[in-house]
């Protein structure tokens, strides 16, 4: 005690200042905003992505599809190509249903894997098998499969993501997939409007590879966030080569495709179990990030789950779309189903923003 009290006596001010003010400080600053600093300072450490080339799309349901077809620079064909869409399922329910149903009259063969494992190794009931029965509708036409999960802990949960992504590519051989016809990869939330998949199925010369631009939705169809979602794309299958993935594989975007819903759930508990579950659950940072009364207030303001800054390249950009999304009140082309069945589904319509808790 006396060393310490000598060592204290012969500090200046401005030093025990600095000791035992402004670096606990930035210590405890760091640990609880380190992240949005490192967030807000991307775009000097990180140069943004080659841009896209944006092709136009042109759509009114009075137009022929021959008149479509020639508006983009293409073909008309005698017959339209077999369509595949194939999904990885967690719990999204509401937009399996929402997407099947849009997608419908245009799909040869739905496909479906699911695990009995998240992407961070935690163990889950089968929910599509659960909930099987709702989509009967489809049932002729479906190809089912499940994976079982590696269950290691502390492995990167990107590793496991892409393990069950591969088991797909299997899935579609099952499902008799042939050179030409054409895959849809994307998340289940990740929405191709039904009139675009219908386009690409009856235009000839349509690129091997194409992009969806989607509108990028969060909590529900109130909070657009932006019209920048990409990683849905279409492929014209071609056997041994093209691999089911979820990252950029062209440099070509379809313009305004369709509906990115994210975290557009019923239940509170339907929040919680996919902040966990998913290859981003590194940033549930604190555990109060997972109470119900946080995340039910968070929904209604149209604020970050994570308490993160915007994931842009430029300062203008970060700095544009800090705070709370701006609510929409349009409910104009959103999914037909959707609106069909505004009783079932109110929640993720302008206006619902109250969830439902367990």
């Amino acid at each position: 005690m006396s060393r310490l009290r000598c060592m204290l006596q012969g500090m200046d001010l401005k030093t025990f200042i600095l000791l035992f003010v402004i670096v606990p400080i930035g210590v405890v600053g760091v640990y609880f905003h380190g992240q949005k600093v490192s967030y807000f300072l991307r775009p000097l450490w990180q140069s943004p992505p080659k841009p896209f080339i944006n092709i136009p799309h042109y759509y009114h349901p009075n137009v022929s599809m021959e008149n479509l077809c020639k508006l983009h620079g293409w073909g008309i064909r005698e017959y339209p190509r077999r369509v595949f869409d194939a999904v990885l399922f967690n719990n999204e329910v509401d937009m399996l249903t929402i997407r099947w149903k849009e997608l419908y009259s245009y799909i040869t063969q739905f496909v479906l894997l699911e695990s009995n494992s998240t992407f961070t190794g935690l163990p889950k009931p089968h929910f599509f098998a659960i909930n099987r029965d709702k989509f009967d509708f489809i049932e002729s036409r479906l190809t089912y499969g499940t994976i079982g999960g590696r269950f290691r802990k502390g492995e990167n949960p990107f590793v496991e993501e892409a393990y069950q992504r591969v088991a797909i590519d299997h899935l579609l051989r099952i499902a008799g997939i042939q050179d030409d016809d054409l895959l849809i990869m994307s998340d289940v939330d990740e929405i191709p409007s039904g009139h675009t998949i219908d386009l690409l199925r009856w235009c000839d010369d349509i690129p091997p590879i194409l992009h969806l631009q989607l509108k990028n939705y969060l909590y529900s169809f109130e909070f657009l966030q932006d019209h920048r979602s990409w990683r849905a794309s279409i492929h014209r299958y071609q056997m041994g080569k093209t691999r089911y993935a979820h990252f950029r594989r062209t440099d070509y975007l379809l313009s305004d495709a369709g509906w990115h819903c994210s975290f557009c759930f019923r239940q509170i508990s339907e929040f919680v179990f996919k902040m966990k579950a998913y290859s981003h659950y590194d940033r549930v940072r604190f555990s109060h990030y997972l109470n119900p009364e946080r995340i039910q207030d968070i929904i209604c303001k149209g604020n970050d789950l994570y308490d993160m800054l915007p994931e842009e390249y430029t300062f203008r950009d970060i700095i544009g779309k800090m705070g709370s999304i701006p609510r929409s009140y349009s409910a104009v082309h959103l999914p037909e189903y959707l609106l069909n069945n505004t009783d079932k589904y109110k929640y993720l319509l302008p206006g619902n923003c109250r969830r439902e808790s367990d």
